[in-house]
């Protein structure tokens, strides 16, 4: 695997949430807190908000926005990412864990 795989992603200009069919078997509670965290991102920033597994299967947070959208808040953008990094860190740390295992076929580490 030498690309990024996406997990979900959310735009403010489509108003529309997108969850990758290939984790369709994360638990439910799981997929909702994704779309909600998404969505709630873009409705208070705007743009589009991508959750992304490297190849390396860290996950990381992708936000784009149009270049004439000027009520993308790129300020807002940045202090929410870090919220989100900071609060949803568990959960964060689970879906790498997943991927790190079940499509990378790495060793879960004892913990």
């Amino acid at each position: 695997m030498d690309e990024e795989v996406v997990l979900c992603a959310a735009s403010a200009y489509e108003e529309k949430y997108y969850l990758n069919p290939e984790f369709d078997s994360l638990p439910e509670i799981v997929k909702q807190e994704l779309q909600i965290m998404c969505v709630l991102y873009t409705a208070d920033v705007g743009g589009i908000l991508m959750l992304v597994f490297d190849e390396n299967g860290n996950l990381e947070l992708k936000v784009d926005h149009e270049e004439n959208d000027f009520a993308f808040d790129e300020i807002g953008s940045v202090l929410k990412i870090k919220e989100l990094q900071r609060t949803k860190r568990d959960l964060f740390e689970s879906l790498e864990m997943f991927f790190k295992v079940f499509y990378l076929g790495e060793e879960a580490d004892g913990e």
